[in-house]
């Protein structure tokens, strides 16, 4: 697959512009496709977790006691899986994925985007091997650490080999490959849930847990075959490797110039780098912006209140009649909507942009959250509701929380503050999975109001805070995005924008 394109970018104080070219190329596609692999293995550990949870042979064997509240013949929907020890096997991924951020930003910077990825593929694997054998809790609780430490650093290194690999007109389409492949993932271990279960009652669990071994063996063997990224190569000194990359995933010889853009950041960021450390730098003043953005796009990713409409959709439809079905049911549908919905944004992401996207979505999801429970006979409105909130999560938030992050900051911060943005995710999906079942218990159907609150928020925050970063350069962001803002352009002084530039 290869197209012609030229990207126009504004030089800093002028108005000259410059094109880069190249063409779209089968082998960018090719690396995309392989790097958001990472996102494969996430959203099958997302899935896979909360049906394992559900089976009777893993509460048996690791929590007995949610296992018989779970089978009394009167108990609350809202409160039969409140255990903070269940609720401990899902976060403690999370605990572990919000430390290995950190290490993973100083890997992706010495050693490369695909090599973190290679290492998140093992740490994955390990994590694997352990689940799946587990012979007590603390065996399990330490694979789920292991798989945590994969998550974090796959999550750190993905979504910035895509954004850096990518054309500025596509960028936003190869990125949200990444979120696609966690809402497949997602699916597949809904599927792969129901089928285990059925086929083996008292072990499929370990059946279900030990598949998360195949996305991860698949991005192994694909770091092998892929490049790294030529800003990750500039960066470490190999400027002739990073202009051969260059040259194989734009189809053309001709890319001196954007060559040069890259060699120029590379430069900038290692005087920087002489002076501070990349922590000290995100304290700086004109840092702000682009950490501001980053953090409160994945607090409030979590925010929307995805986890609540996930989870309640089994019971949603059990009250329609499905009974035992209902569980599978809401995992295809919800879940085939996911998937189809995050092509729409592949599709619509570079054409109509992020901000639009993401106003959008915080109407749509707000008429979803704020029917709350209005009882069985509108089961059917409501499920339908479910879709329509899930179909813009999905072609949204989702996939914009982790896109937004790693197109903004500038190279002498840019792994050190998506890594900020990566652990902000992983530390507030770590306290909802804590905390969601017992705020279920406690607020019952009042949780989709809770969540509804912070839908307008959001909203407001994007209108407001937010710039648009459809088909600005990656390495251009700081002349064309931030110095240009209403609000966020005060953080740039004289001084400020000469020292940070667009490293």
């Amino acid at each position: 697959m290869a197209g012609g394109f030229a990207v126009e970018a504004k030089v800093a104080g002028g108005g000259e512009r410059r094109e880069f070219k190249g063409k779209i190329t089968w082998y960018v596609w090719l690396c995309g496709i392989i790097a958001a692999t990472s996102g494969l293995m996430f959203g099958y550990d997302v899935g896979i977790s909360g049906g394992v949870t559900a089976m009777d042979g893993f509460l048996i064997k690791f929590f007995p006691s949610v296992y018989a509240r779970k089978h009394r013949a009167r108990e609350n929907n809202y409160c039969k899986f409140d255990d903070q020890r269940l609720q401990l096997f899902t976060s403690s991924l999370y605990l572990a994925a919000l430390a290995a951020s950190f290490a993973a930003s100083r890997l992706c910077t010495r050693l490369g985007r695909r090599r973190t990825m290679q290492l998140a593929s093992v740490f994955f694997l390990g994590g694997t091997a352990l689940c799946a054998g587990a012979a007590n809790l603390a065996m399990l609780i330490v694979g789920r650490i292991c798989l945590g430490v994969g998550v974090g650093f796959g999550n750190q290194a993905a979504p910035l080999f895509l954004s850096e690999i990518a054309p500025a007109h596509i960028r936003g389409a190869l990125n949200i490959l990444f979120q696609l492949d966690v809402t497949i993932g997602i699916l597949i271990a809904n599927v792969v849930n129901y089928f285990t279960s059925s086929a083996h009652p008292s072990t499929g669990w370990r059946y279900s847990l030990g598949g998360a071994g195949v996305p991860a063996a698949v991005l192994f063997l694909g770091s092998l075959v892929i490049t790294e990224t030529p800003t990750s190569l500039v960066e470490r000194g190999r400027r002739d490797a990073g202009r051969a990359t260059l040259e194989r995933i734009r189809g053309t010889r001709d890319v001196g110039d954007e060559l040069d853009e890259i060699a120029r950041a590379c430069e900038a960021a290692a005087a920087l780098s002489a002076e501070e450390s990349a922590y000290r730098r995100l304290r700086r003043r004109e840092s702000r912006p682009p950490l501001v953005i980053a953090v409160a796009m994945q607090v409030f990713q979590q925010f929307t209140g995805i986890n609540a409409i996930m989870f309640y959709a089994p019971v949603l439809f059990q009250t329609m009649g499905f009974k035992s079905n209902g569980s599978l049911l809401s995992a295809v549908v919800t879940g085939g909507v996911n998937v189809v919905s995050t092509l729409v944004s592949i599709v619509a992401v570079d054409k109509i942009g992020r901000r639009r996207l993401l106003l959008q979505a915080c109407g749509q999801m707000l008429i979803a959250q704020a029917n709350g429970n209005p009882g069985e006979k509108w089961a059917v409105a409501i499920v339908v509701l479910i879709c329509v909130y899930v179909s813009s999560f999905a072609w949204s938030w989702g996939p914009l929380g982790w896109l937004i992050p790693s197109e903004t900051f500038p190279l002498a911060t840019r792994t050190t503050g998506f890594s900020f943005a990566v652990s902000s995710n992983m530390l507030f999906t770590f306290l909802i999975a804590q905390a969601f079942l017992s705020m279920m218990c406690s607020m019952k159907a009042f949780i989709f109001f809770f969540f509804a609150i912070w839908i307008v928020i959001m909203a407001a925050f994007v209108f407001w805070l937010l710039p648009e970063t459809k088909g600005v350069p990656i390495d251009e962001m700081v002349d064309t995005v931030w110095r240009r803002h209403w609000f966020w352009k005060r953080f740039f002084t004289d001084a400020g924008d000469g020292r940070i530039g667009n490293c």
